[in-house]
């Protein structure tokens, strides 16, 4: 729609062809011009709402034979019952480096799963927002985070605790034996009151 209210051209377009919103017109044009979405590409589109984007992308990758992923993830999706991490940093060699740099991976993955309000919260009793619509994890999900085995996995348990019903850690059988990686479990994410 214009500003005013009033169906535009790109608007009626977009309904015409089956997008979900005129937006997908700005990737089109982008696309048309740059040619950054090839066959068999890998794309990530943050903030993919309401997934316009995300069309055009899954169009511009040609056939299915050609492989090719769109992924699109977006705060206003508040729907994901399992978010899984296992994400590690690039190992240095110097243990307690690594370490710090797996806990903060694992602080984004908090935080993209249940906000980084809530998070706060558990750090140090504030928030900024009281919003449960902050993070992509819906209310009694999941999550799975990779750390690596340090000081600090002890810390980063008692920041999860209050805000799952139930957290564990588990070393999986299949984990190599001078591997440090250690899974920490959360399950049923509980509503902030």
């Amino acid at each position: 729609m214009s500003g005013a209210g009033v169906p535009d051209f790109f608007y009626r377009e977009a309904l015409r062809l089956g997008y979900v919103a005129r937006s997908a017109f700005k990737l089109l044009q982008m696309q048309n011009k740059h040619k950054l979405i090839t066959r068999g590409s890998a794309v990530l589109d943050l903030g993919c709402a309401p997934g316009a984007w995300l069309q055009v992308a899954c169009q511009s990758l040609g056939p299915l034979k050609d492989g090719g992923s769109v992924v699109g993830i977006d705060l206003k999706q508040k729907g994901f019952k399992v978010v899984l991490s296992d994400m590690c940093p690039l190992v240095s060699g110097v243990p307690t480096r690594d370490a710090a740099l797996s806990t903060e991976l694992g602080m984004r993955a908090l935080g993209v799963a249940v906000g980084r309000a809530a998070w706060g919260d558990a750090v140090d009793g504030s928030s900024e927002d009281s919003n449960d619509d902050d993070g992509v994890l819906q209310i009694g999900g999941s999550l799975i985070i990779k750390l690596l085995e340090s000081e600090d996995v002890r810390e980063f348990n008692q920041i999860c605790k209050p805000l799952f019903r139930k957290t564990s850690w588990l070393r999986p059988k299949a984990t190599r034996p001078s591997s440090r990686e250690i899974y920490l479990i959360c399950q049923d994410l509980q509503r902030r009151t």
